[in-house]
């Protein structure tokens, strides 16, 4: 029983076996029969997509060839119409050319007919004067000579007073304008004046005071003079010694030495020696505040130490009586008020008017003159060319720059003022006889006088060699020659006088 049993058992597995296969056999053919129905209906519609976007891109690509065609009609309706507008504007031109060439042609005609006119012309004016001339006896230059002296005769007295009227109206409006600037600047600048001289005097508490500095057998004042490189010059004046030098800054030294020296009581060659140091290190002291104070007093900043220095030294350097430094800042406070009326570089005519004499601080150490060791001391300093060539521009006949006219205009402003500056004798002499020699070396000048310390020239010509126009231009003539050839303070005017006298006796 349990062998049936297990043989049942294991038939119906066999049978279960067989059926899932064949089961599963037909369930995986229908799978795949569905699946290439399905990949056969994806097949058919892509087909289908193909044929319908085939169709829409043949449509569209008509629809493109039939407008390119519309556009090449419409372009060559374009070229067409404008093919037709350049061969009729050539066709215009064509005709229009030849009517110039017509035009030209009769031009051409024409003025050969004037020329044969003009010739005709010529020859009938040239028997004219021929005819003319026989019965006047005068070839043609002299009668135009003659015409000509005749109407100069005529009008030279309106010509003078025309010429004389329109020269004082000009000048006197320019005169005018130029006053108005410069008393506005001149006004709103008030820089004192303090004159010095090549001597300093040092008061003594007593007469017996002058042998102590003298010394035994001359050697203090022997070791001061030295020591000092000046000049003490001891004579008759009561409780004075005098110094003499030509250096600012030694007659400076010597009498701060003297009159330390005259305090403390004790004079002799030591003490001297030491007073001498001690007053070049307080000159030093004062020479820098002094560059320091004529900045700040300008409102100038930036500038090396070594240049400010330098300036300051100005303070003791004096030209023609006049103090440098106080000329300098009197110059930089000018050419800045005048730069504000002139709408010039107010900065720039101020460092220049400033730094303008810096060369006069070493002019008697280095060779040259003071315009160019100033211009080269502020190109050492790395100055702007602008401002350094103020050291120059202020000495040239004709500066370059607006600010250059400005800082020259300044300086003699500052020079010329009354009491500003002083003259030796000789070279005072000097200038009047320069101004008589350029005048008198005019042709038809009789004599010349310089007065008013060489401010006006008065001119003398002989009468019947210098007429009243010439006179005019002669005094022209000289003021122009002592621009160029002299250099003189302010301005200088020049006075021609033409005197005729006639004398007769009625006997």
């Amino acid at each position: 029983m349990d062998i049936i049993y297990f043989l049942i058992s294991a038939l119906a597995a066999l049978f279960a076996f067989i059926l899932g296969y064949f089961v599963r056999r037909y369930l995986a053919k229908k799978e795949v029969q569905g699946a290439e129905a399905k990949a056969e209906s994806l097949i058919t519609e892509a087909k289908n997509k193909q044929k319908e976007f085939l169709l829409q891109a043949k449509d569209r690509a008509i629809k493109i060839i039939d407008d390119a065609k519309k556009d090449e009609q419409l372009r060559r309706k374009d070229l067409t119409y404008l093919q037709q507008r350049l061969e009729k504007r050539e066709s215009i031109f064509d005709q229009k050319l030849l009517d110039l060439e017509n035009k030209q042609q009769r031009l051409l005609d024409r003025a050969k007919e004037i020329e044969d006119v003009k010739e005709k012309i010529n020859k009938i004016k040239e028997e004219q004067f021929e005819k003319l001339e026989k019965i006047a006896k005068m070839t043609k230059e002299e009668a135009v000579k003659v015409l000509l002296d005749n109407t100069e005769k005529t009008i030279k007295e309106d010509i003078i007073a025309r010429f004389k009227k329109v020269q004082v109206e000009g000048q006197e409006e320019l005169d005018a304008k130029a006053r108005d600037v410069l008393a506005l600047a001149i006004q709103r600048c008030s820089i004192s004046h303090a004159q010095e001289i090549t001597t300093s005097t040092v008061d003594l508490p007593s007469d017996e005071m002058k042998g102590r500095i003298i010394g035994r057998e001359g050697r203090n004042i022997r070791s001061i003079e030295q020591l000092t490189g000046v000049e003490i010059v001891v004579d008759d004046t009561p409780m004075a010694i005098t110094i003499s030098g030509f250096s600012p800054i030694r007659r400076q030294v010597a009498k701060r030495a003297l009159q330390a020296l005259i305090l403390d009581g004790r004079i002799h060659p030591t003490r001297i020696e030491e007073a001498i140091e001690t007053a070049k290190k307080e000159i030093a002291v004062e020479i820098k505040k002094a560059g320091e104070d004529a900045l700040y007093e300008m409102g100038i900043t930036g500038i090396e130490p070594k240049l400010s220095q330098i300036l300051g030294r100005l303070k003791f350097r004096t030209s023609y009586g006049h103090n440098v430094l106080l000329h300098s800042l009197e110059v930089a406070h000018l050419a800045g008020l005048l730069a504000e009326e002139l709408k010039a570089d107010v900065t720039v005519c101020k460092k220049g008017g400033l730094f303008h004499d810096i060369g006069k601080a070493v002019d008697h150490e280095v060779k040259g003159g003071h315009p160019e060791i100033g211009y080269d001391i502020m190109k050492k300093f790395n100055m702007p060319e602008e401002i350094s060539y103020m050291c120059i521009a202020h000495h040239e006949d004709m500066p370059k720059t607006l600010e250059g006219i400005i800082v020259k205009v300044a300086d003699a402003i500052s020079g010329a003022r009354p009491g500003a500056r002083k003259d030796t004798y000789e070279r005072y002499l000097q200038r009047l006889e320069e101004l008589e020699n350029v005048a008198n070396s005019f042709s038809g000048v009789q004599r010349t006088y310089a007065i008013q310390a060489g401010r006006e020239i008065r001119v003398f010509v002989f009468p019947d060699q210098i007429d009243d126009l010439e006179a005019v231009k002669l005094a022209q003539n000289i003021a122009h020659k002592i621009e160029e050839e002299l250099k003189y303070p302010g301005e200088i005017k020049v006075n021609v006088i033409r005197e005729m006298r006639v004398t007769e006796y009625a006997r």
